[in-house]
């Protein structure tokens, strides 16, 4: 069973890796925040890094927001550097759990969950990039399990409220669900929102990178997973929605590869059937189909070519239409800002039999949560930790690279994210 104690050689229960990145400055906020949910009412973490000064800067900025001046002497700071293979070995080998947030994942992740891998140390990471996390499983779920140490990936925003969000309508439904659709929308405040060009560079080397995905997957050698139900129908590439009542195209994100990595892993260690699973998002009325469709011509034309990544990189504001920014939202933008993640779900209802006549249930469950990205995600990043401390007996038996749902299923992270903003709810 793998350890999630403390020990005076592995004396910090969390390590914050990336402290003094953008996203890395609200998990340190969002750590000191809940400090007294950890073991026994108490946790004592970390912050680290490559500049001590700037880590000392993150510390002093979370003092003053949170007015806990004590951060500043309570809260050690280790230099660590991705470039540094022996400063990630001396880092992880002080923490039960290193939070990742060092991206691009595809970039700068690997050392990391290596060094955790090699020196004992839990891994969560944010990333929202199938490469990265599928590859992670390829390579270091067996070294993972011969350790005992569990790799969790996108724990964020990405893939948390769908991963959990179809386990929540699965469990709610009175019977066998099986076939879910998402549908994503955000609200943005009088002062709009931007997402930080961290992500937009993700996404950059993400489509560039797109058709490596297929030959990855290819060597997992995974059979197909069983269709129970009728098969869930793919919608198209732009459509109305009448579930949210706006133009809708599929979601980008890694949701879908997540939530089938985690059906697959339910299916082979719980046997039970799989729920298939749509993911889509909202973009609005016809305005924003136009600019939207602007944008996507330019970006998909960009992004083929070196020149091009170059140009996207340089000036995401303008590339973007704004929604992508080098300084990132604001703190009152983030505070004006949500989002909403509506599951609608199919399935034969108790007593009927899955393997005969088409599904007669229906369900429609809804996850909503603040910022997705500066908000959300560091609630969803720190509260999983926080599972894995205090909940370590519902969690898988053995180490290895999981997803969210895969890792935290029989735990009770659902109901620490309703008590941190989030609400999983039937409608």
């Amino acid at each position: 069973m793998p350890s999630v104690d403390t020990s005076p050689n592995r004396p910090y229960h969390l390590v914050i890796f990336g402290a003094s990145g953008f996203t890395g400055q609200f998990v340190v906020e969002e750590v000191a925040r809940t400090a007294s949910e950890g073991p026994n009412g108490s946790l004592k973490w970390a912050v680290a890094g490559r500049s001590k000064q700037k880590l000392e800067k993150i510390l002093e900025q979370a003092a003053g927001v949170l007015s806990k001046p004590e951060l500043r002497a309570e809260v050690d700071i280790i230099v660590a550097d991705v470039g540094e293979p022996d400063s990630l070995a001396a880092m992880c080998k002080q923490a039960v759990i290193v939070l990742n947030c060092v991206g691009p994942y595809r970039f700068y992740g690997e050392p990391v969950v290596k060094a955790c891998v090699e020196n004992g140390a839990h891994h969560i990471d944010i990333s929202g990039e199938p490469q990265f996390l599928e590859s992670m499983q390829l390579n270091y779920d067996s070294p993972a399990a011969e350790k005992d140490v569990y790799i969790i990936g996108s724990c964020g925003f990405d893939s948390v409220p769908a991963d959990m969000g179809v386990l929540f309508t699965r469990d709610q439904f009175k019977g066998t669900l099986t076939a879910v659709e998402s549908f994503l929308t955000f609200n943005w405040g009088p002062e709009g929102g931007c997402i930080h060009d961290g992500t937009w560079q993700s996404a950059i080397f993400g489509l560039a990178d797109r058709k490596s995905l297929p030959s990855l997957r290819k060597k997992f050698n995974h059979k197909p997973l069983p269709v129970v139900g009728s098969r869930l129908k793919r919608r198209g590439a732009l459509f109305y929605s009448n579930e949210i009542q706006q133009y809708t195209i599929p979601f980008m994100g890694s949701d879908p590869a997540v939530v089938k990595r985690t059906q697959r892993f339910l299916v082979e260690h719980d046997e039970v059937p799989p729920v298939q699973y749509g993911a889509y998002a909202g973009i609005g009325g016809l305005s924003s189909v136009i600019k939207m469709m602007f944008a996507g011509m330019m970006f998909w034309f960009l992004v083929k070519f070196g020149f091009g990544r170059s140009l996207l990189i340089k000036y995401p504001e303008f590339f973007s239409g704004g929604f992508f920014s080098k300084a990132g939202p604001t703190r009152k933008q983030m505070e004006r800002s949500s989002f909403q993640m509506a599951f609608y779900g199919e399935g034969y209802t108790d007593g009927q039999d899955p393997s005969h006549g088409k599904p007669n249930g229906k369900i429609r469950a809804v996850v909503q949560g603040p910022e997705c990205g500066y908000v959300a995600t560091p609630i969803a990043m720190v509260q999983a930790a926080l599972t894995i401390l205090n909940e370590s007996p519902a969690l898988p038996k053995t180490g290895g690279v999981y997803t969210p749902g895969a890792a935290f299923a029989k735990t009770t992270l659902i109901n620490r994210l309703n008590k941190h903003g989030f609400q999983f709810s039937v409608l």
